[in-house]
């Protein structure tokens, strides 16, 4: 769990928008643990002065997990309970402006993500996904997840992942998505290079 922790402080300190904790092997207890350590890690790094960019902190489907370790929203997979039954757990719990995100895998996911209210979808896998069969959804798909959805008056951010790398990024970029989700892109190499390059690269192509 130290080991974690600390990658998880780089992390921050690298100017990362957010960090999901997805630690499935972990009991409720364990995991509110981990949370409320990376909660400290987080809120520290956050304080005023400390850094330009504030990093969030998402649970991955625990809902009470989030609450409990005060983290700042949940991440849901398509097969949860939807962002709007989310935000009525979190209101109940006296927090009204949690950050949900959805994982989705078609338009059809996304655009209903949309319509239960999240505050944005993780789109893929747009290059498929190491070590396992799943078909990648492909560019066409993301862009169509971006552009050709019913979209709200202010569109709900899409994330790409799925394979992505930092020579690839630009075509998700190109295809509507806002920013980059990954494991392994942000593991490999020199995190806050990464973080840096990607986030030169979306504001070229998004001035």
């Amino acid at each position: 769990m130290r080991l974690l922790l600390d990658r998880i402080s780089e992390a921050v300190n690298a100017g990362i928008d957010a960090i999901q904790l997805r630690e499935k092997d972990l009991n409720a207890r364990e995991l509110v643990e981990l949370g409320t350590g990376a909660v400290e890690i987080v809120r520290r790094v956050n304080a005023p002065g400390e850094s330009c960019v504030r990093t969030r902190l998402l649970i991955n489907s625990r809902v009470d997990a989030a609450i409990a370790c005060g983290a700042d929203g949940v991440h849901l997979r398509s097969d949860d309970i939807s962002a709007a039954d989310a935000r009525v757990i979190f209101a109940q719990a006296g927090i009204l402006s949690p950050l949900i995100g959805v994982s989705c895998h078609t338009v059809q996911e996304a655009s209903l993500a949309e319509g239960h209210g999240a505050d944005f979808a993780v789109y893929g896998p747009v290059f498929g996904k190491a070590g396992d069969q799943t078909a990648p959804t492909g560019l066409a798909g993301l862009e169509a997840a971006c552009r050709k959805r019913r979209a709200a008056e202010h569109p709900m951010p899409v994330l790409a992942l799925g394979r992505v790398t930092a020579n690839n990024a630009a075509e998700c970029l190109k295809a509507g998505v806002r920013g980059i989700a990954g494991i392994r892109l942000f593991q490999n190499g020199n995190l806050a290079e990464t973080v840096s390059r990607l986030r030169k690269l979306a504001e070229e192509l998004h001035c």
